[in-house]
């Protein structure tokens, strides 16, 4: 009986070995059977290159346009570019690079130094400018200042008037008063109305600007001058003199100007957008081509509540001491408004900015030769730097020179919308634009060419993608060898894009065999 025991032991082991087995097989079967490869996005198949200027022209292989643009990679799905948004990039060969002379800086963190540069000019405080005007009619005796210009001191004789008027204005008060001694003894009715004639012919004097003193001294003598004297009211300068000895004035003709220039007025005009940072009662830097060498310290007084369209600047009134009168009027001067500065911010050169008055645009490099567009939100200004809010990060290298060339060579505005497929890797923070069309084709005959001004005039026929009629109008041409075999009455085929709103840019442009492009009744209709 132990034979047969042990063997069917054997076999009852074995058995569960088997099964064991499986059952641990079929457990892991789902591990073995998933690809190594499952997560990984699926590779696109290439289908061809095309030229990034939108022509008819593709290749299988990479290659680049006269310009030295590379040709966009189109894959199968309708998909272009890469997996880093090249569709949205600007790639220009280092040849093209060295020639437009591109330069790049960093954004980077600093400081902004608030100070408020603007323009200005000396003029004389108003409220210390004085008119000598007689209140009576008279003639002019004798004149002891006889040039304008000439400085005064207050209380300094100016000139000697005579007046009938003021002659007799005079024996009536010099009668009143001795009448008033006179009804001393009489009754008090008599007396009361010999001070009212008197009391009515001092003022009169004194309503005709008679000094006190002049006053006191008829009253004192009652002896009547023939002539009065006008003196200055202030210490300054005779800004205006309109008397001549022996000319007759009537009342209230100025005479004399008398303007005290010991504190003067600096009205300076800044610049719409800084005009928020300037307030009343700041300090402000005075300097004058005349005196190199000093600065003068002033305070502003006031903010004019208007704005000078023609230059979109608001006056500004800084007030400051005029020692030994060394700021005339109408001198120019430079004023700085410091107003303070902020703490640390993202800025980049001013230069770096493109600015089309709706978007703002710089150019990030991404590598060498490779360029992103990106819309950005400024903020302060100064010293040739504005600070980003958003669009680029800190040590992004943005293109600070030959932007706008670049623009030019590679149809910048086609690149920027592109961004209206969604934000560029870098950033999705910056609101983005629909994108245009990227060209449009038509045919016709050249009118003309001017080629100092790289522009051709073509009379073509109607622009489906514009909804344009048949018209003659003017090209730009996106580069000078475009110009090549253009001469007028050649019959041919073009593509052109609008790269700023109203200007249109021949980007390929071949001869067309056959007949001419219609000529529409009108050439220049719509246009």
């Amino acid at each position: 009986m132990k034979g047969p025991s042990r063997v069917i032991g054997i076999i009852t082991a074995v058995a569960l070995a088997a099964g064991g087995g499986y059952w641990l097989g079929m457990r892991g079967e789902p591990a073995a059977q998933t690809p190594a490869n499952a997560g990984a996005k699926p590779e696109r198949k290439l289908l061809y290159y095309r030229n990034p200027m939108g022509l008819a022209d593709t290749s299988p292989v990479p290659k680049k346009d006269p310009m030295g643009m590379d040709y966009i990679a189109v894959y199968e799905g309708g998909e272009e570019g890469d997996t880093e948004g090249a569709a949205n990039q600007i790639t220009i060969s280092t040849e093209k690079i060295q020639k437009l002379g591109v330069r790049t800086e960093a954004a980077s963190l600093r400081a902004l130094d608030r100070t408020v540069r603007a323009a200005g000019r000396v003029e004389p405080d108003e409220r210390r400018i004085h008119a000598i005007a007689p209140r009576f009619e008279g003639y002019i005796e004798r004149l002891y200042v006889n040039v304008s210009g000439q400085a005064v001191s207050k209380g300094q004789p100016l000139f000697e008037v005579y007046s009938p008027e003021l002659v007799s204005a005079q024996r009536e008060y010099a009668l009143a008063v001795q009448g008033v001694e006179a009804m001393k003894e009489a009754g008090s009715e008599a007396q009361s109305a010999m001070r009212q004639l008197a009391e009515s012919s001092l003022m009169r004097l004194r309503n005709w600007d008679i000094s006190e003193a002049q006053v006191k001294a008829l009253a004192k003598s009652g002896e009547t001058k023939r002539t009065l004297t006008f003196r200055s009211p202030v210490s300054g300068i005779v800004t205006e003199k309109k008397a001549v000895q022996g000319m007759r004035f009537m009342p209230g003709e100025s005479l004399f100007q008398v303007t005290d220039l010991a504190s003067v007025w600096i009205v300076a005009d800044v610049f719409e957008q800084d005009i928020g940072l300037v307030k009343t009662g700041a300090q402000a830097r005075v300097t004058i081509n005349a005196y190199p060498d000093k600065v003068f310290e002033g305070r502003i007084t006031y903010v004019y509540p208007s704005l000078e369209a023609a230059t979109r600047t608001v006056p500004v009134r800084v007030e400051l001491a005029n020692p030994g009168y060394l700021l005339k009027p109408a001198m120019f001067a430079q004023v700085e408004l410091p107003v303070g500065g902020k703490a640390a911010v993202l800025a980049i050169p001013d230069s770096a900015v493109i600015d089309s008055g709706m978007r703002r645009i710089v150019l990030v490099q991404l590598e060498r030769g490779r360029f992103a567009p990106r819309e950005v939100r400024l903020g302060a200004r100064s010293n040739g730097y504005v600070e980003v809010l958003e669009g680029v990060a800190a040590g992004e290298p943005v293109v600070v020179a030959a932007n706008f060339l670049i623009d030019a060579e590679s149809n910048l505005r086609a690149a920027i919308g592109g961004l209206g497929g969604g934000s560029t890797p870098q950033t999705d923070t910056v609101p983005l634009v629909k994108p245009s069309a990227a060209g449009h084709q038509a045919e016709g005959t050249v009118d003309g060419v001017d080629a100092g001004a790289g522009t051709v005039s073509i009379n073509h026929g109607p622009v489906k993608t514009l909804q344009w009629p048949a018209m003659t109008m003017e090209f730009k041409l996106a580069n000078a060898a475009l110009l090549k075999g253009l001469k007028p009455g050649a019959a041919v085929a073009f593509e052109f894009v609008e790269r700023q709103p109203g200007e249109w840019v021949i980007t390929g442009i071949k001869p067309l065999a056959g007949p001419s492009a219609p000529v529409p009744v009108n050439p220049h209709a719509g246009h």
